[in-house]
């Protein structure tokens, strides 16, 4: 693969924020929480998306590798909106793991935040995450002022986590908890609650490249298809995967009484969905004028790893 997960993790940590002054026990949970591992598959699919259209445009400013150093990648301003998309990936774990939520012990093999830090600080950890965020991509501004690509991205940053997207879909996710969910419901929910913020990543990083609108579009449907697999596939785990594995409690949706597409097409459709869907993403994205040919055939590579994953 092109990059790796430390590769991601090599430009991101660059942008946690120092853990001294009357704010560190927050800010400790923060980094403890966006340290704690995990495939940086977002930040990872964004890059991607980037190198797609921008092709040599940034190539010199934006390898990923050891030996770029603070200033290694600020002409495009990627990195700081790769940094922000994972800094809210992790804010809706911690907030996710939370007594009043999921009330999970563990965490990619490590005790949740709440659990490490009390819930209190973890509730603040999690906001603070996600303000955070847009403070870190907002540097963006200073790196290409004016520049209308950049706004477009803050936005598509700002909404897909929020009321009309992750935030809509976690908030029928809660209302529905213990109660019969329909398809079109449980439907929105995955649409939102996963897919939408795998949508901004992915659409955050063509729009950075300089992808044209309809482009972007593509973009955008091709993220769905991966999100309703990567949220079924996660179903699927959470029935047969193994917890030293997966690094977290199996069983949980039962335990926590939620419907999921298990619940209602059974393992061996959802198995066949997960394929059909990931079969759909492949198909958009190659139908697509991109101007980095290897870094479509790595994203589709990577699309293809998720629907086999164990984890």
């Amino acid at each position: 693969m092109r990059y790796s997960a430390k590769d991601i993790e090599n430009v991101i940590y660059r942008y946690l924020p120092k853990e001294e002054g009357y704010a560190s026990d927050v800010i400790k949970a923060m980094n403890y929480a966006f340290k704690a591992g995990g495939k940086r598959l977002r930040p990872m699919m964004m890059k991607l998306c980037f190198d797609m259209f921008a092709g040599t445009d940034f190539a010199e400013s934006d390898r990923l590798d050891n030996t770029c150093d603070a200033t290694g990648m600020k002409n495009s301003g990627i990195e700081c909106f790769m940094a922000a998309i994972e800094m809210i990936h992790t804010y809706s774990l911690i907030h996710d793991d939370l007594p009043a939520l999921d009330n999970d012990d563990l965490r990619r093999g490590m005790p949740t935040v709440h659990k490490a830090y009390g819930e209190d600080i973890a509730i603040l950890a999690g906001d603070g995450l996600l303000n955070y965020a847009f403070e870190t991509a907002a540097e963006a501004f200073a790196v290409r002022p004016g520049d209308v690509a950049v706004e477009k991205a803050y936005t598509v940053l700002a909404s897909k986590p929020g009321i009309y997207g992750m935030i809509g879909g976690q908030t029928l996710d809660v209302v529905k908890t213990g109660r019969s969910v329909n398809r079109d419901e449980l439907k929105y929910i995955y649409e939102n609650k996963t897919s939408a913020l795998i949508e901004c990543a992915m659409m955050a990083g063509a729009l950075l490249g300089g992808a044209k609108d309809e482009a972007v579009d593509t973009i955008r449907q091709v993220a769905n298809c991966v999100g309703m697999a990567f949220q079924v596939q996660d179903d699927i785990l959470d029935v047969e995967g193994d917890e030293a594995v997966l690094g977290k409690p199996v069983l949980s949706d039962e335990k926590n009484e939620k419907y999921t597409y298990v619940t209602i097409y059974g393992l061996d459709k959802d198995k066949a969905y997960v394929r059909a869907k990931s079969d759909e993403a492949n198909s958009l994205l190659k139908g697509l004028e991109v101007s980095d040919e290897e870094a479509r055939t790595e994203l589709i590579e990577l699309i293809n790893l998720l629907v086999d994953r164990d984890r």
